[in-house]
């Protein structure tokens, strides 16, 4: 059987069109399942970084929702005077707030090596109240070789020390910068002096080997073959534990 042109492209579009509107009524039957997967997966980095859980460790969507409603407080900050804000942290999203002229500021020029353009006025932090791992989490993010990588930086709740890192985002190099995620590097963060004696951030990350005698209590030893990615590292953590980052708030706390 002969099949004219316009009998061959109207049957094509209507097989694109019942197609597409298949795989979006899909996404759309899909996206409450997918928002509370991605929840559960940030909710679990916090409470793997802070110590509450082990590496490693799957919760379910009502274990993580009994730590956060009786541990773990999420609190809105505004970054500029350290103050907390009462306003619901599900509707703060740092990342889309830095995109926004009007709800940012740029970045101080000290900070001009985490490339980051732009700095939110509201942050977002956990803290925790979780017997035996109280602290802090925070939220933190820069650019490394290739990408920006998205982590948590765990304080003690003294303010002074490192009690954790972790990176659940990124599209560094595998087996060099995307290594910054390997337990055995992160395993090297906790016990760092955060600061030094003038309330500055004083954690380094050096090239790989070449830890400073003596200053082994504030240096990270870096990763052979991704100096780029873990010396963005150091400056991104630096960024926001210093005034322009958490400092207001950690001030506040002091």
């Amino acid at each position: 059987m002969d099949f004219s042109n316009r009998y061959i492209l109207t049957f094509a579009f209507l097989l694109c069109l019942v197609s597409a509107l298949g795989v979006s009524s899909l996404a759309v039957s899909l996206k409450d399942l997918q928002d509370a997967n991605k929840l559960l997966d940030k909710r679990t980095n916090v409470l793997s970084v802070a110590g509450v859980i082990e590496p490693g460790q799957k919760v379910t969507i009502e274990e993580a929702d009994a730590f956060f409603k009786d541990e773990i407080e999420v609190l809105v900050i505004d970054r500029q005077t350290g103050e907390t804000l009462d306003l619901d942290p599900e509707t703060v999203d740092p990342l889309k707030l830095q995109r926004d002229p009007a709800m940012s500021e740029k970045t101080p020029a000290q900070h001009k090596r985490t490339q980051i353009s732009r700095l939110p006025d509201q942050l977002v932090l956990y803290r925790i109240n979780s017997a035996g791992h109280e602290g802090y989490v925070l939220p933190i993010w820069g650019t490394g070789l290739w990408s920006t990588l998205l982590g948590f930086l765990a304080l003690s709740g003294d303010l002074q020390t490192v009690t954790g890192i972790t990176f659940y985002e990124h599209g560094e190099t595998a087996g060099l910068g995307g290594e910054v995620d390997n337990p055995a590097w992160k395993a090297q963060w906790p016990g760092k002096r955060a600061f030094d004696e003038n309330g500055e951030p004083a954690i380094e990350v050096v090239k790989a080997g070449l830890l400073t005698p003596g200053k082994e209590d504030v240096q990270v030893d870096g990763l052979s073959g991704a100096t780029i990615t873990t010396k963005g590292v150091e400056y991104m953590v630096q960024l926001w534990l210093s005034e322009d980052g958490y400092g207001q708030y950690f001030n506040r706390v002091r």
